[in-house]
């Protein structure tokens, strides 16, 4: 009866120490995004990434089998950071373009948008064209800017760091429309507690944008188990939760 009692213990060790073998040796990715960009990417009250972008990149890493380490990254550091290999993944709300697919590998897309224009309350456009030689606000390097600065308009564009910064001007009379992502200004113009009410969206583009989680070129690995990934987070109901938890019914 000894002998089998400790032959139960022994077996019980190897089992502990397999499991944390196998624990330790599950794979930790480094994950960049600019936690400016709520509902996709902001912080928390502990000033930590959170966001829609971020826990579906989460329920992604869970049902891959690995682990995420998130940082908090300025967007105009956050490319070079992940072709430099500082960075694994960056999930921030980037579309996937064709010129930054020349740079980049990038997953399925997780979400599918359009650009907004916000205006304060009251005011109205029913085109791009109206933008002529009114004060024009975004954040730095996004779609945003370009499409307004693609049509050509005349607008005044003016560039932040952070898309609330712009908000705040919209709001304070020091832009006369600020262009974003349509959930992102949603978001503003609707939950947001010292904006709503304030701003609304008077416009939305008909061309569709996909965000897509980024990384390194050649990083083709990565990208298969991101894309096997966010298939099962959409099949198991997960997406619809987590549209539900940022953005509501």
């Amino acid at each position: 009866m000894m002998k089998g009692f400790f032959a139960k213990i022994a077996i019980a060790l190897i089992a502990v120490f397999c499991f944390q073998i196998n624990a330790s040796a599950a794979e930790k990715y480094v994950v960049a995004s600019d936690c400016t960009w709520p509902p996709f990417e902001l912080l928390d009250a502990k000033k930590q990434p959170t966001g829609y972008s971020i826990d579906f990149l989460r329920a992604v890493a869970k049902e891959a089998g690995f682990t995420v380490d998130n940082r908090n990254v300025a967007w105009d550091g956050i490319f070079g950071g992940v072709a430099t290999g500082k960075y694994d993944i960056v999930a921030s709300s980037t579309t996937i373009t064709p010129e930054r697919q020349k740079q980049f590998d990038f997953s399925d897309p997780y979400f599918e948008i359009v650009q907004a224009v916000i205006l304060p309350t009251g005011k109205t456009i029913k085109s791009l064209a109206e933008l002529k030689g009114l004060r024009v606000g975004g954040q730095i390097a996004t779609t945003g800017i370009f499409v307004v600065r693609d049509a050509n308009v005349g607008a005044q564009l003016k560039e932040y760091d952070d898309v609330g910064l712009a908000i705040q001007d919209l709001i304070g009379g020091r832009l006369d429309a600020v262009v974003c992502d349509d959930p992102v200004a949603k978001y503003y113009a609707n939950k947001k507690k010292d904006s709503m009410g304030k701003i609304h969206i008077a416009l939305q583009t008909q061309d569709k944008e996909y965000f897509g989680f980024t990384v390194k070129k050649g990083r083709r690995d990565l990208v298969e188990k991101l894309n096997k990934s966010i298939k099962l987070v959409r099949e198991k109901g997960i997406e619809a939760a987590l549209i539900k938890k940022w953005m509501g019914e």
